[in-house]
C-alpha cells in the first residue's frame, strides 16, 4: 500500500523589506513520503522569498511536469516557476520555455556545486533563469524548525533571511549563482 503525504499547517508571515511585501499566508503543505524536512523547509523558504498573493505550492514531488512553487497570472499564464534541488539541464531548459521567470534554489553542499559546474555554461542563454544556492548548514538548521503546525516569521532585508518560530531563529544567506528570472 502506498504511503500517504503528511499534512503540515503553516502560518507564514513574510516581511520582505527588499520588495516591500508584508503578508501572512496560511498554507497547507503536503509532505511527500520521500521528502525530507529539509526539502520541505526549503520549499517554504522559496515561497517566502517569492511571496505574492498569486503564488501557490504545487504537487511538487508527486508530479514531474510541475515546479515546487508557481505563480500564474489571473488569465492562467505561467509567470514564475520555482524549482528546488538539482534539476537536469533538460528540466531547466523546459522550465525556461514554459514560464516568464524561473528560479532554481539548489542546496546540499558539494553536490550542488558539482551540478552547477556541469550545467552553468548551458544556462547562459536563458535570461529568465536565476539560480540561488542555499548553504548546507543553513538548510540543515531550517529542517530543525519543521513541525506539523508551524507559525513561521520570515524577515528579509538586504538579501539576508531570518526565519523564526517561537524562540528559535535560523539565519539564511542565499547566494546568487545566476541572476535573471524576475
Amino acid at each position: 500500500m502506498a504511503q500517504k503525504a503528511t499534512i503540515y499547517k503553516v502560518e507564514l508571515s513574510v516581511s520582505d523589506m527588499d520588495r516591500h511585501y508584508y503578508e501572512t499566508h496560511k498554507l497547507t503543505v503536503a509532505k511527500h513520503p520521500s521528502e525530507t524536512d529539509e526539502r520541505m523547509m526549503v520549499r517554504l523558504l522559496a515561497f517566502a522569498l517569492n511571496a505574492h498573493e498569486l503564488l501557490e505550492m504545487t504537487k511538487g514531488l508527486s508530479t514531474d511536469d510541475e515546479p515546487d512553487v508557481w505563480k500564474k497570472s489571473l488569465s492562467g499564464e505561467l509567470e514564475l516557476w520555482v524549482a528546488l534541488g538539482l534539476p537536469s539541464e533538460k528540466v531547466v531548459r523546459q522550465s525556461c520555455g514554459k514560464a516568464d521567470a524561473v528560479v532554481v534554489y539548489c542546496y546540499g553542499g558539494r553536490p550542488a556545486e558539482v551540478w552547477w559546474d556541469k550545467i552553468r555554461n548551458s544556462t547562459t542563454r536563458f535570461d529568465n533563469l536565476a539560480v540561488v544556492n542555499l548553504e548546507e548548514a543553513e538548510t540543515g538548521e531550517l529542517a530543525t524548525l519543521a513541525d506539523r503546525s508551524m507559525k513561521l516569521q520570515v524577515n528579509i532585508q538586504d538579501g539576508e533571511v531570518m526565519v523564526s518560530t517561537g524562540d528559535r531563529i535560523v539565519y539564511v544567506t542565499p547566494v546568487i549563482w545566476k541572476s535573471g528570472g524576475q
